[in-house]
């Protein structure tokens, strides 16, 4: 049991490697910070397109051990982020990644015709999240981090983490549901993490001019299907100070990330701008001040008193 003083905060991902992408500096600061750091990944990511040639051999249709592999991938990159406490919903392989394909827009992912039973996407909605109703019981996180109500950019276990993890919310707070998953937890505060379109339209722009050139083609980040107007966050962390670490955490995924400089490219081939700040909406609970600077909070736990 974690200590009830503790700052607590709980980062509810879909696949290895996201959690970094999205949050890697936010998860870092606050571990140097002395906070108690628990991420829950709902797949072990077995459906991953594989970056690395040599390594084509655990794809699905091949080995299909890709899964294991990013597992191996998850625990370096979280050595290189300072987190301890990194589990799996349910248990390592309780539920398989789901795999996605392109809509017709090319920018927005979609669930394939042919998911698994044992897919995320096909998961009993109240069973995965009883899962994690029993680590919020556990951990008692005062903060929770997942993704928006799309999934940012639509893929189907994106999306299902979301649900899962604000059905767990309601859940862990309800006493005389399932006492057998622990005592009853409500947490505070919930933030979806986000992309403002402002900082992605600078990452696009920083691409244009970089030497090397860019890694796809986006002019405009209206192009894009992830972005949210900035007037939609509400909380700006600063983790420049840890974004070393952040960029060493991507790097620790090789098979599905090709960290270049200042830039990053995923399997879509869409260069990104690797942020020290990262953006979040709060969705649950009260705000706390705010920077007069910029008009939003630059704590998660800002107005919780600890």
């Amino acid at each position: 049991m974690v200590e009830t003083e503790t700052r607590r905060l709980l980062l509810v991902h879909a696949h290895p490697d996201d959690e970094s992408i999205g949050t890697g500096a936010t998860m870092a600061r606050y571990v140097a910070d002395g906070a108690h750091v628990t991420l829950v990944t709902c797949t072990q990511g077995e459906q991953g397109e594989i970056l690395v040639p040599e390594l084509a051999h655990l794809a699905p249709d091949q080995e299909d051990r890709l899964g294991e592999h990013r597992v191996k991938e998850l625990a370096a990159a979280m050595a290189e982020l300072g987190v301890q406490d990194y589990r799996f919903l349910g248990g390592p392989g309780r539920y398989r990644d789901s795999g996605m394909v392109w809509g017709e827009d090319g920018r927005r992912a979609q669930a394939p015709g042919d998911v698994r039973p044992d897919s995320f996407w096909a998961a009993d909605l109240r069973a995965a999240a009883d899962h994690l109703v029993e680590v919020i019981r556990e951990v008692r996180p005062q903060v929770m981090v997942t993704y928006d109500e799309n999934g940012g950019y639509g893929h189907p276990d994106h999306i299902q983490a979301h649900r899962v993890a604000m059905y767990a919310l309601i859940l862990a707070g309800v006493e005389s549901y399932r006492r057998d998953l622990g005592p009853a937890w409500r947490v505070a505060k919930v933030y979806w993490s986000a992309m403002p379109r402002s900082a992605v339209q600078r990452g696009i722009d920083l691409m244009k001019d970089a030497a090397e050139g860019p890694f796809g083609n986006v002019e405009s980040a209206d192009e894009l299907g992830f972005v949210v107007d900035d007037a939609d966050i509400t909380a700006i962390i600063d983790g420049s100070s840890w974004v070393e670490r952040k960029i060493a955490a991507m790097r620790s995924y090789p098979t599905q990330i090709d960290v270049e400089g200042p830039f990053f490219a995923l399997s879509d081939n869409i260069g990104q701008a690797i942020w020290g700040s990262e953006h979040y909406r709060l969705v649950h609970g009260m705000a706390g001040p705010v920077d007069p600077e910029t008009g939003c909070e630059s704590d998660l736990f800002a107005g919780l008193g600890i």
